[in-house]
């Protein structure tokens, strides 16, 4: 497995590459959701150029005009490849995946399959609001089993759900997010069996959104949930949407364990006609070819991780927070300055910085923020400047 302490691919810091100018140029939710006053460090974008690889891939079939459906299994061959190299995992099966749109279409398309309207699907919050939005909107009905205070998975509270969850007979599904959004947390081997053990004895089917996966640093080691011993009527989603910031390049992938293989056939021919055949494309490329990019940017962000917590102590000491070991995202608890259940509202009126509000993110969201520290070492310090200056 490939770990990154380090950078020693030889690319330069994608980090540090554009200019703040620059990036005011581009269209995207991130720079045109507010004016220009206002320094954006909310949602899951980054302040990157795209690797080198993913680039010519995409220009090279603009020029041949190859922009039309997508077809065939490079994608899952290059994720399995990838994950084989990075995380020693040999079991992605090609003929057990789809490609789907995105990764949250995959989660509905997923639930679809495994649960029926009013049934439960339990999260952990706080997390992804989206879980919220797509869940509810699919009338399935969220279950909470919230983190423990350490921001791991509690096993107590995630089985008194699941006992909730099946309490009344029916189908239940839990939707787990592995790495943790907005947490940062990298979910152990052992905590994972430990899920599987309880999806197992409860009848719960397991939907594990990965789509960080390849955005873990220094020691920490991420498990797909579906390499662990008992998880083999699980599904997951895979993308290489966040690690390399393809979220306007849409494609994901759907994986099935050996026990949920007929469950992943069932999905209907017409999910595979929403990915784009360039998202493919870009997709494919950056596993196969983006790896040296990909360890460059993971130098990058641990070293802004660690330039944020001393920004923190220096500037708000006030702040509680907890470094994640994945993802781009730092969860800020702001509950000390007493700036109420939203200080992301003050942060934003009186510094004129955008932070994620804490309260989508569901049970102990309140009084938080998410921050996106996948930026430069300059505009992460001048976001911070501006968040101290807030509450003066």
């Amino acid at each position: 497995m490939t770990r990154t302490p380090q950078d020693r691919s030889g690319e330069p810091n994608p980090l540090r590459v554009l200019t703040l100018d620059r990036l005011r140029r581009r269209t995207s939710m991130k720079w045109r959701t507010y004016p220009e006053d206002v320094l954006p460090l909310w949602v899951a974008e980054m302040d990157v150029p795209l690797a080198e690889p993913v680039v010519r891939a995409v220009t090279d079939a603009l020029r041949l005009g190859d922009t039309g459906y997508p077809a065939g299994t490079a994608y899952a061959e290059a994720l399995a490849d990838f994950a084989g190299k990075r995380w020693g995992w040999s079991g992605l099966a090609v003929e057990r995946t789809a490609v789907v749109p995105d990764v949250m279409l995959g989660v509905v398309e997923m639930l679809k399959l495994v649960t029926g309207p009013g049934d439960p699907v339990v999260v952990n919050p706080p997390v992804y609001p989206p879980f919220y939005q797509f869940v509810e909107h699919l009338d399935r009905r969220v279950v909470e089993a919230p983190l423990g205070a350490d921001l791991r998975l509690d096993p107590e509270v995630l089985e008194d759900a699941f006992r909730r969850a099946t309490g009344a007979g029916g189908r239940a599904a839990y939707l787990l997010c592995s790495p943790h959004n907005p947490t940062g947390t990298v979910h152990t081997a052992t905590e994972l069996a430990a899920v599987a053990a309880l999806a197992e004895r409860y009848g719960v089917r397991v939907v594990a959104d990965e789509i960080h996966a390849p955005l873990v640093t220094g020691d920490a080691r991420f498990v797909p949930y579906l390499s662990v011993p008992g998880a083999e009527r699980g599904l997951a989603l895979m993308s290489a949407s966040k690690g390399w910031n393809l979220a306007g390049l849409k494609a994901a992938l759907a994986l099935a364990g050996p026990g949920a293989a007929a469950d992943l056939a069932r999905m209907p021919e017409e999910v595979g006609h929403g990915p784009s055949h360039l998202g493919v494309i870009a997709h494919t490329a950056a596993l196969r070819d983006g790896t040296a990019w990909l360890d460059a940017l993971l130098a990058g962000l641990a070293d802004n991780r660690r330039l944020l917590t001393g920004l923190l102590a220096e500037h708000l000491p006030g702040i509680a927070h907890l470094p994640g070991e994945a993802t781009y995202l730092a969860w800020l608890d702001c509950r000390a300055l007493g700036l109420g259940e939203d200080p992301a509202e003050v942060f934003l009126s009186r510094g004129r910085v955008a932070l994620s509000s804490g309260i989508p993110f569901g049970t102990g969201g309140a009084g938080h923020v998410r921050l996106n520290l996948a930026t430069s070492p300059e505009v992460l310090s001048e976001g911070v400047r501006r968040m101290a200056a807030a509450l003066r």
